[in-house]
């Protein structure tokens, strides 16, 4: 790759290395500083509104704008969050950092980062290195992701075996995860302006967000991964934590170890998937992967041990992720080249519009004992509806290097 996909490389792990780091103990953090279940639900569900309503401005001007310039600004998102989160308790001001800022409860990508890198990508590769090339990219962020979870969790052990309130050592990890965004900010501003949205001729696009022949390809997409990431958000990270915690008493530092090992599997099972796509198909990869990890979703809260319940989550992400670089390979396939940020803009505000909407059913469930397995449940049973529905919806829709093998 150039200079510039590299560069990319290097801001995914930055970026994925501070969600990971954040995740393990944000809901922990909030439970400490005096926030019930409904108002932590409550709370990730506006940061992720919020998160969805700047990303859609922000990338859909990216092109006219700057790309540069749109990926610097949520860099500064990024920090304005952080600091806020550290400084203050205060109900109304979290919101505000919630909702204007950039965090991820998940830690799992959110913001406007992910469509304009896609892009970008898609821009500085050949065509038939596009799907090899997400996956490295999936791959290099769940690794970041582990090591930050891994680090996230361990920090707040280290501090608390030295003395520290536990309050005190999740915001250290809050202020960590400010100062990443300092450093995002200053890669982004390495790129060069060969990433920038490729000239039209002069010819504006036209049509509503940037999207004109692939509009209807595009939108049926998004509502399908609206209903996958709607799933997925009611069993974000965070979420996955403070279950694990409530129901096995297990400490920050071995949640951290946990995902660690989780977000490795994700990330190998991310690599697989271009491997297997080149045989079967993009579709096929997708779905065929995505239903048995959505079975051993719905296991994991009827494990009656937590060896049992670590040995199913990890079997879980061993292959969850097969579908995410093909989806996002699929996506800049079927559509016309010069509407790839706009197609990778909406479908990413869709899933992100999907899962603001879950954790503030997820987190009161979590606080009731009897009611804690099912959001499991219930985004396991959504996400094989999403699968089954992607299969029948696009299987006879191929991009154009499937259509050249056949």
């Amino acid at each position: 790759m150039t200079r510039d996909g590299y560069l990319l490389f290097g801001t995914r792990v930055a970026r994925m290395f501070a969600y990971g780091f954040l995740s393990v103990v944000l809901a922990l953090y909030l439970d400490q500083a005096g926030l019930s279940e409904a108002q932590i639900g409550l709370l990730l569900t506006l940061t992720l509104i919020g998160d969805t309503a700047i990303s859609l401005w922000i990338t859909t001007n990216a092109d006219r704008i700057g790309r540069r310039r749109m990926l610097i600004a949520g860099a500064g998102l990024m920090l304005f969050a952080g600091v806020l989160f550290a400084l203050t308790h205060h109900f109304i001001l979290l919101l505000l950092a919630a909702t204007i800022g950039v965090i991820s409860p998940s830690g799992y990508e959110v913001g406007p980062f992910l469509p304009i890198e896609q892009a970008s990508l898609t821009q500085l590769v050949p065509g038939e290195r596009r799907t090899q090339v997400f996956a490295w990219y999936n791959l290099v962020g769940s690794f970041a992701t582990a090591a930050g979870a891994l680090c996230g969790g361990g920090l707040a052990q280290l501090l608390q075996g030295a003395g520290v309130t536990a309050l005190d050592s999740y915001r250290a990890v809050v202020v960590g995860y400010a100062a990443m965004g300092v450093i995002l900010g200053l890669l982004f501003s390495r790129l060069s302006p060969h990433i920038e949205a490729l000239s039209t001729g002069g010819q504006p696009v036209a049509g509503r967000l940037g999207l004109h022949q692939s509009r209807r390809v595009v939108f049926k997409l998004a509502a399908l991964f609206s209903l996958d990431a709607f799933a997925g958000g009611l069993v974000v990270q965070t979420f996955f934590a403070y279950w694990f915690h409530s129901r096995f008493g297990v400490e920050p530092g071995v949640l951290g170890a946990i995902f660690f090992g989780a977000n490795i599997l994700a990330g190998i099972s991310a690599l697989s998937a271009a491997r297997i796509a080149s045989k079967i198909g993009l579709i096929n990869t997708m779905v065929f992967t995505h239903i048995p990890s959505n079975v051993l979703l719905m296991l994991v809260p009827l494990m009656p041990t937590l060896a049992l319940a670590v040995v199913a989550l990890l079997l879980r992400f061993s292959i969850s992720q097969m579908d995410v670089p093909t989806r996002q390979s699929y996506t800049m396939a079927v559509v016309a080249p010069d509407e790839r940020s706009a197609a990778a803009g909406v479908t990413g505000i869709a899933r992100t519009i999907g899962a603001s909407l879950s954790p503030v059913i997820a987190g009161p469930l979590l606080g009731i004992t009897a009611l804690a397995s099912v959001p499991f449940v219930l985004a396991g049973g959504l996400k094989i509806v999403y699968d089954l529905l992607l299969y029948r919806s696009f299987i006879g829709i191929k991009p154009p290097e499937e259509m050249l093998r056949t």
